[in-house]
């Protein structure tokens, strides 16, 4: 849908080339929100998960009963409390035990990959700042006298710019989030 808004807006403004710029632009702000979105929601259910993995161990030591909401949902704390559950079953081994060790190797991976994401701010600030390096050459255009968006909209040589800087903006951001320079790539 926004790709499509930013089409129709761009085709109103600007012509072929400010729609297909737009679309691509706002494809990409979609994504992003989506993806930010989905990041933000799969976090809190894992520190939500890790909490209530918590409060079961404290309740099997305290001997009180405990119901079998530990281990339902697919993510990997369920499957490990699954896993550490059967084990349980087996071998007699403290329940409560394995699922301190599961939270606790749990919440060290979490600390690691906050770690690895305070390391790559640098670099992902550069990636962003490289994405919105265009705008800063048409304000440049602008600061000198030239009319740099009538020339990447009408002319054949700016809209060829336009849609090759574009396409390497894309790029860019596709290759830094491959990389895990930008937020998304949830472990």
């Amino acid at each position: 849908m926004a790709a499509l808004g930013g089409a129709v807006t761009g085709a109103l403004l600007g012509g072929p080339v400010a729609a297909v710029v737009l679309a691509t632009y706002g494809g990409l702000a979609a994504r992003a929100v989506l993806r930010r979105r989905t990041h933000r929601w799969a976090a809190a259910a894992h520190r939500r998960d890790l909490d209530r993995l918590a409060a079961v161990a404290a309740d099997l030591r305290a001997g009180l009963p405990v119901d079998d909401g530990i281990d339902d949902g697919p993510g990997r704390v369920a499957r490990l409390a699954r896993a550490a559950g059967r084990l349980a079953d087996r071998t007699g081994a403290p329940l409560a035990d394995l699922l301190e060790r599961i939270e606790a190797d749990a919440r060290a991976a979490d600390r690691g990959l906050a770690a690895a994401a305070a390391q790559a701010a640098g670099a992902r600030a550069t990636a962003w700042l490289l994405a919105a390096l265009p705008l800063g050459g048409i304000g440049l255009g602008y600061g000198i006298g030239v009319d740099p968006v009538a020339v990447l909209l009408h002319t054949p040589v700016g809209a060829g710019s336009a849609v090759a800087a574009v396409a390497l903006q894309v790029g860019g951001l596709l290759w830094a989030e491959r990389l895990g320079v930008t937020p998304g790539r949830a472990a």
